[in-house]
């Protein structure tokens, strides 16, 4: 019988939509790395505070698992060229370029653009003809962020400096980044770092505040880790076109809309399942049958919802539905 490693990734928590695709970034990248380490995810329901485990077919250290991250990462990275891109703005013919030449390309390259666009889904609202992007696009220059800018260089940024225990920034080591990430609770001391804005705590607002949100002296850090992960988990979350309100629009694997914002919603289960397993799952039409999650031994469904805030969008704590 094969040994097997479990490790509990106590950093990713089950209500956080940055630290759900870091997971499946992690999944994403020892896959690529290390296939035969056949990882896998289960959570830890019977041990809380509940927590996704790693399972591996293998005897190893947390110390080898990040290196073995970090080798799947960094080279996943180098597909992160978009040619100058800076929004996710197309028009439906560049769609169709860009869509065809990552299907020629590499297997990741192509997941990735499949998770970005569709050449099918035109906005409502443009005489450009440009393409819807994914939902979870939710950065188009606003205060200078600019997503397809942030896809390109996020991941192969490495974390710089960060905040020490005596409050003077530090240098952090990108193997001590990643493990904090994934193996320690986030503190979110990384100065300097650009997010996607899809962990709440990025929804930081003036109202209620001793220091200015927005000042560099007292500005809230990232867990820069864990969206070098997420631009990589992104890749699985594959578009699709969808009928609503009698219209063509975008939708992504485990999307849907709650009270007209755009929601996410994804499972928390009990057996290790693989990433292909997981993206079935996400995809998975009866999740809301109590039989069909007792079968699938689904415990709990998580659902995050976009909010706007000023000019800003923003994604909330996700809340079990059941």
């Amino acid at each position: 019988m094969t040994d097997r490693s479990t490790h509990r990734l106590a950093g990713l928590e089950p209500d956080n939509l940055l630290a759900f695709l870091a997971l499946l970034g992690i999944l994403r990248t020892l896959e690529h790395a290390h296939p035969e380490l056949c990882a896998r995810i289960s959570w830890t329901i019977d041990e809380p505070p509940v927590r996704p485990e790693l399972h591996v077919a293998a005897l190893t250290t947390e110390s080898e698992i990040v290196v073995a991250v970090t080798r799947g990462l960094n080279d996943l990275a180098q597909r992160h060229d978009f040619n100058g891109l800076r929004n996710l703005r197309l028009s439906q013919q560049k769609a169709a370029e860009r869509l065809r030449a990552a299907a020629i390309s590499d297997r990741y390259t192509s997941d990735l653009w499949a998770a970005l666009v569709s050449d099918a889904v035109v906005r409502d609202r443009t005489k450009l003809q440009e393409v819807e992007p994914t939902p979870l696009c939710i950065q188009h220059g606003q205060g200078h962020q600019h997503f397809m800018s942030r896809l390109a260089s996020v991941p192969k940024e490495s974390p710089g400096k960060a905040t020490g225990i005596d409050g003077k920034p530090v240098i952090i080591q990108e193997t001590d980044s990643l493990h904090d990430t994934i193996f320690k609770p986030w503190i979110r001391r990384d100065l300097n770092s650009s997010s996607f804005r899809w962990d709440p705590q990025d929804d930081v607002r003036y109202a209620l505040r001793a220091t200015d949100p927005t000042d560099r002296k007292t500005k809230a850090g990232t867990q820069h880790g864990a969206n070098r992960l997420a631009a990589v988990g992104l890749s699985v979350l594959t578009v699709v076109p969808r009928m609503r309100a009698g219209k063509v629009r975008l939708n992504v694997v485990g999307g849907g809309e709650h009270c007209r914002r755009f929601a996410f919603t994804w499972p928390i289960w009990r057996d290790p399942v693989s990433l292909a397993g997981i993206q079935s799952l996400l995809g998975h039409t009866g999740l809301h049958n109590a039989g069909t999650r007792e079968v699938l031994g689904i415990v709990e469904l998580r659902r995050t919802r976009q909010i706007q805030v000023d000019k800003y969008k923003n994604f909330t704590i996700a809340e079990p539905l059941f």
